[in-house]
């Protein structure tokens, strides 16, 4: 039995309205423009729209919405009660494809996508095809269950690249966004992790953490808060890693309805509007990226995976007819949640764009 660390239900089990992606698309365009201006028209002014891939650089595969955790902000509404899980017939589709390609990274996300009974078969079968593999890890799957235990071992061993989800380097502010206990376990976590040399310098061994908001307002700099998470990690609790990744927190999913709830979706929105970029809409994730749900279908990116808006290449919209030439001449969908990605310095699955 893997540990739960809170016993929060997905909305999903809640049989909550926004559950359906259909319903949350209504809730972010329903003013069609008259309150917030459309996204498409911002790309319009710009000279991007329609907004074209740059060429696939990340295959970003969802291998299941189950986690061990029920964060209150999860834009994938992931939880212990999701059972949706990529079969291993579907990664090998998966595999097929990439053999067929030069994508040179491969980023492996959930859910824990660690609780994907193919997980380690499959890390060792990219690693064979010689790709850089990235886990977004939530770091308290570890220490979840005797059988993660020697996740570092596995990771350093496969050379992956371990990207955790730190909301902050305290506990009240890490508690109150993801469970009680989580930050205490993810120290836990962390320190395993630089016991094998992840975080360390000269290991090659890299180690990565993803801060987002927890609240109802745009992050800061990335590179200030990489400094302070830096300093007091260290200096609290001996903990070295190698980069920040600063992420906006997208209007979808659990967030939508925090933002809702809290009264706070039309000054948000008014906020990711107001801080439109440019040039951080040049370099949006969407551009180098290609999303593949736990159910083979192929999406522009995870958020629109989450919105069930699937490619718009029709011959090509499943990883059994994966076509790498027709994707990388779609035409990406885009909606008013892409606002998220272009705020400020912009955000992506890396962090900051610009």
């Amino acid at each position: 039995m893997v540990t739960q660390i809170n016993q929060m239900k997905s909305l999903k089990a809640q049989h909550h309205f926004l559950s359906d992606p259909q319903h949350q698309v209504e809730v972010l365009e329903e003013d069609h423009g008259q309150h917030f201006p459309l996204f498409k028209d911002k790309l319009q002014t710009i000279g991007l729209y329609p907004l074209k891939p740059t060429g696939i650089e990340i295959f970003q595969m969802n291998l299941g919405k189950m986690c061990n955790q029920t964060c209150k902000h999860c834009h994938v509404d992931a939880g212990p009660d999701r059972k949706e899980i990529m079969t291993k017939e579907t990664m090998q589709l998966c595999l097929d494809a990439l053999a067929k390609t030069d994508i040179p990274t491969v980023d492996l996300t959930g859910g824990a996508p660690e609780m994907n009974p193919n997980f380690r078969w499959f890390v060792e079968e990219v690693k064979k095809l010689n790709r850089h593999v990235m886990v977004r890890c939530n770091l308290t799957i570890i220490l979840a269950n005797k059988k993660y235990y020697d996740l570092p071992e596995f990771y350093k061993k496969n050379n992956v690249e371990v990207i955790s989800s730190m909301p902050f380097y305290n506990k009240e502010r890490t508690d109150r966004q993801r469970g009680d206990g989580v930050f205490d376990i993810s120290i836990k976590a962390l320190k395993m992790l630089n016991n094998v040399g992840y975080g360390k310098e000269g290991t090659g061994l890299e180690l990565d953490l993803v801060y987002n908001p927890a609240g109802a307002f745009l992050p800061p700099p990335q590179e200030a808060l990489e400094k302070e998470f830096k300093e007091q990690l260290m200096e609290h609790f001996g903990i070295s890693f190698n980069q920040l990744f600063v992420i906006t927190n997208m209007p979808i999913n659990r967030y939508l309805d925090y933002l809702i709830v809290s009264s706070n979706y039309d000054d948000y929105m008014q906020k990711l509007v107001n801080a439109f970029n440019p040039a951080a809409a040049k370099g949006v994730m969407c551009r180098n990226t290609l999303s593949i749900g736990w159910d083979g279908y192929l999406y522009d990116c995870d958020f629109n995976q989450m919105l069930d808006l699937k490619v718009e290449t029709k011959n090509s919209r499943h990883i059994l007819q994966f076509d790498e030439e027709a994707l990388n001449n779609r035409k990406i969908i885009t909606g008013q949640h892409c606002y998220g990605c272009t705020a400020g310095a912009g955000s992506s699955c890396g962090g900051q764009v610009v």
